[in-house]
């Protein structure tokens, strides 16, 4: 099978899965469980429909930026998807949201930029004045790939295993906190289920908008001013069930910084 092949088999694959509802095995047979280039070809593809179809891509989201979850899955990289409009709980009526097959949770630190980051130079500090603000947000993770059963490659090509995501309403300046020494914590229905910290997102959740700034720059496609960036976990998932109250704190030291809700509410 050549890699042209492999590619659009793997598009076609998992576009099947988002229009029958039902998971699909892995894509790692059609183009390689490391093929980076392959599995971003995938992506793109699928970018590609959902654009032609109406939606429109309204920033980006990291994924793997925990080092624990960079070895389970024998990568030392992170990697990135499109968020698109339908994907946004606040704003997208339910009937216009992606299906929802295997969700998880996780709370996360996401940006939104005031300034197109496509300089020369762009690290955690380059990054940090292009930020217009940061919200605490959640993101419902999701894979089209039967039983979680990926490798690097089937993530990615399966638009970073993404779902829909919801930013907390309280706009935080940078000028206001240090990402990396925020500390987190999601409860369900009011039990702790997860907490993590800024530090656990690529050591900094700047540095993993950095990481992703440079990234985006090189493939031709940069961040740009308005763009909302969710910055990778800052702690592991958890099982989402219909009905349940899920809630994330983002706390500096004892002052709450911010906080988001979402409950998932089936058709």
């Amino acid at each position: 099978m050549t890699t042209t092949t492999g590619v659009r088999a793997a598009a076609q694959r998992l576009d099947s899965a988002t229009i029958l509802g039902v998971p699909v095995p892995p894509v790692r047979d059609l183009i390689g469980p490391e093929d980076l280039e392959s599995a971003y070809a995938v992506q793109s593809l699928g970018t590609r429909r959902r654009l032609a179809a109406g939606e429109r891509a309204v920033g980006r989201k990291i994924g793997l930026t925990s080092p624990a979850v960079q070895q389970q899955l024998g990568v030392n990289q992170p990697d990135f998807g499109v968020l698109f409009d339908t994907m946004d709980v606040a704003h997208a009526p339910l009937a216009r949201r992606p299906r929802l097959l295997q969700p998880k949770v996780e709370a996360e630190l996401a940006f939104v930029l005031s300034a197109d980051l496509d300089l020369e130079q762009l690290d955690a500090i380059s990054v940090r004045g292009a930020v217009e603000y940061a919200a605490a947000a959640l993101e419902i993770v999701d894979s089209r790939i039967a039983d979680w059963d990926i490798s690097f490659a089937d993530t990615v090509a399966d638009n970073a295993s993404s779902g829909w995501f919801v930013l907390g309403t309280e706009r935080l300046s940078l000028e206001e906190f240090e990402p990396r020494e925020i500390a987190m914590n999601m409860t369900v229905d009011g039990e702790i289920v997860s907490t993590g910290t800024g530090s656990a997102c690529l050591g900094d959740p700047l540095n993993a908008l950095a990481w992703l700034a440079r990234t985006a720059r090189d493939l031709g496609q940069p961040l740009r001013a308005g763009e909302i960036v969710l910055s990778g976990a800052l702690g592991p998932m958890a099982a989402l069930r219909p009905g349940a109250l899920v809630r994330s704190e983002i706390f500096s030291g004892t002052q709450t910084l911010g906080a988001v809700d979402f409950t998932w509410e089936q058709s």
